[in-house]
This record gives C-alpha cells, structure tokens and sequence, in this order.
C-alpha cells in the first residue's frame, strides 16, 4: 500500500478531475434531466473522510450505514464525515472529528495526504471536502449507535471494477424517483453525493 499512497499524494497536488467524473454518477429524473433543487441560504460546510487501510492483503476503506430519521440521507450509505463546527481549525479537522464521532477512528492513527475536489450537495444544501487519508493498520471501529447503524469495509478493489457499476431506480425519502447509477459494494448501494465523490477518487487511483 505504501507505492499507492506515495503515487496518490503526488497525484493529489495536481489539477483535479472535479465535476466531469462526479457527472458519472449523477442521478437523474425520467427523462434523463438532471435533479435541481433551489437554495436561497448560503451552503454549510462539511467534511468527509476517505480513509484507507490494509487488511488481509487488499486496501480498504470504511463507509457507514445512516440509520432511518427524518432527512434527506435517511438511510443511505454514507462516508464517514458531517458539519464543519466552529471549534474545527479546518475541514481536515472536521473529517477527522467526525470519523472519531461516527466510526471510533484515532484521529492519531490517521495520515492526511489531501483532499479532492469540494462537492456541493444540494439536496441538503452542504458544500463538502472529501479528505484522502490513511493509517498503517485496520482501525477498530467502534460505531456511534445513534449515528450509524453499521460501518461497512469496502475494498478497493471493488471500487474500481467496472462491472460494479450499475444502474436502478431509486426512490428518495421524499418519494421521488430517480434513474441513478450506483457502486455495488459489499452488495450495497452506493449512489448520490457519495457515489460522485468516489466517482472522483476512483478516476484519480485509475491514472496511477
């Protein structure tokens, strides 16, 4: 893993692939038009995290299962991550917080090697920073049990087969059905904003 990580990082310093491979992801409404959502507030910033590891010989990395509420995400495979907070000295340190919040992960035990691009999600009207980063061995994830309802390890390897990239119907919390591609990943379903942003991860470890 440690060629991967070198070759990553420098790559990372580089101009990044930004909305044409999120486009690849992208769900839309029959028809093929692309979902809007009007919003008059200003975005809130937030931060996820992208953390890889070695276990058993293949690289890996943790997604968490939303449990059921009253928003948007309800229920959805997610990126360890949330809202920036005012005690944050950046959205490094919110990725970081949130991942020890959320999944148990050291922030210690964690080497930040970048960042991607900055990814709007509009359907909760966030601007999010997906923070590249790694530890030498496999995190003991403890998850939060109000915010998380499982920790799913994803292995790399499956992110970056093709033929994990399918296509369904998808209905929202709010009842609207969208045709969205997806990552299938540990028999999951990867799709929106998180999709987009591995999406952009994915086209950057394929360039290595």
């Amino acid at each position: 893993m440690k060629d991967l990580i070198g070759r990553l990082q420098q790559r990372l310093q580089d101009p990044l692939p930004g909305t044409p491979a999120h486009e690849k992801m992208l769900p839309r409404i029959p028809g093929g038009n692309r979902v809007r959502f009007r919003n008059e507030d200003e975005p809130r910033r937030g931060a996820v995290l992208i953390l890889l590891y070695e276990h058993q010989g293949s690289v890996y990395f943790p997604l968490i299962q939303r449990p059921q509420y009253e928003g948007v995400h309800s229920g959805q495979i997610a990126l360890p991550g949330g809202r920036y907070e005012e005690e944050d000295k950046d959205l490094v340190e919110t990725a970081l917080r949130e991942a020890k919040e959320e999944v148990g992960v050291d922030p210690s035990q964690v080497q930040v090697i970048g960042q991607l691009s900055e990814f709007m999600v509009s359907a909760s009207n966030h601007l999010v920073l997906p923070v590249i980063s790694f530890t030498e061995s496999r995190p003991a994830f403890v998850p939060d049990p109000y915010e998380v309802d499982e920790v799913i390890e994803a292995s790399l390897d499956e992110l970056l087969d093709i033929n994990r990239i399918k296509e369904k119907e998808i209905v929202t919390t709010h009842g609207y059905r969208l045709h969205s591609p997806y990552f299938d990943l540990n028999g999951r379903v990867v799709w929106g904003a998180t999709a987009m942003m591995l999406s952009e991860f994915v086209t950057l470890i394929k360039e290595l």
